[in-house]
């Protein structure tokens, strides 16, 4: 499936059928691109007595993490389409339970409670300095205002970023932010786990949303234009420095249904 840009392999786990054993490295080896399936992440549905369904979350590298918003979305839709859950649904994750409806192909997922936010202090690395802000929804988020989005150096900064000492030892995600006109921005992500831009961040768009509300430069629904083309709508309510009911919204696709060969 794709959210936005972000592509997941989900598997249907209910009945446990995927192996434990070496589970993260057998994951790191199907979403390698063009040796394997390839994805940003790996998604296992299971069942739940606390919900509709807890879902585990799996970046490419292996990595079980907390929450990922487009991945969620992803997670919500297949769910409602194969009858797991009602478009009205919720699901465990690590973060807590997480509510979603379903219109069609469109998911609005509700979001972890965010972390107290830090504004605009100074970050080096390699020689450069930059202007941060960040905060942790489900994950950590690092939040950099840019005046041309297309020029910012998302590998080469993103990267020392997102391993600097100041976030050590998870590290951070890094996202690169140009305001637009009327309450719109351009996004570009460096995501812990895929170690590399990626095409949307679902939890990116939520965090910058968040820090430019902050610092009086968005309010909700805020619209964030990402890599894959697609736009993603962040909604919250403020109460001076403090957010909740805050959901990210976009499309999930579908893109193929398939089965693995044991030669794989």
């Amino acid at each position: 499936m794709s959210g936005s840009g972000n592509d997941f392999i989900l598997v249907d786990n209910r009945d446990r059928f995927v192996f434990e054993e070496n589970l993260s490295e057998w994951i790191r080896s199907i979403c390698q691109r063009k040796r394997s399936v390839g994805a940003d992440g790996f998604i296992l549905i299971e069942t739940s007595k606390e919900a509709d369904f807890k879902w585990r979350f799996f970046n490419a590298d292996g990595g079980e993490v907390e929450m990922c918003g487009n991945g969620g979305r992803c997670a919500a839709r297949l769910a409602f389409l194969k009858g797991i859950a009602g478009p009205r649904l919720s699901f465990k994750t690590k973060a807590g339970v997480i509510k979603a409806e379903i219109t069609g192909k469109r998911v609005k997922l509700e979001m972890p409670q965010p972390s107290a936010a830090k504004l605009d202090y100074l970050l080096e690395t390699e020689g450069q300095t930059f202007t941060a802000s960040d905060v942790t929804v489900g994950v950590p988020h690092v939040v950099i205002l840019v005046k041309d989005v297309e020029a910012a150096p998302v590998l080469r900064s993103g990267r020392t970023i997102r391993y600097h000492e100041r976030y050590a030892p998870a590290g951070t995600n890094v996202n690169f932010v140009q305001p637009l006109a009327d309450n719109t921005f351009a996004i570009r992500t460096y995501e812990r786990g895929v170690e590399d831009e990626t095409l949307a961040c679902g939890t990116g768009s939520v965090a910058a949303a968040l820090i430019f509300s902050l610092k009086g430069m968005a309010f909700s629904p805020s619209t964030f234009h990402t890599r894959g083309g697609e736009p993603l709508k962040i909604y919250f309510e403020k109460n001076e420095n403090d957010f909740r009911s805050v959901f990210l919204g976009g499309d999930a696709r579908v893109i193929y249904e398939g089965q693995l060969w044991e030669e794989e």
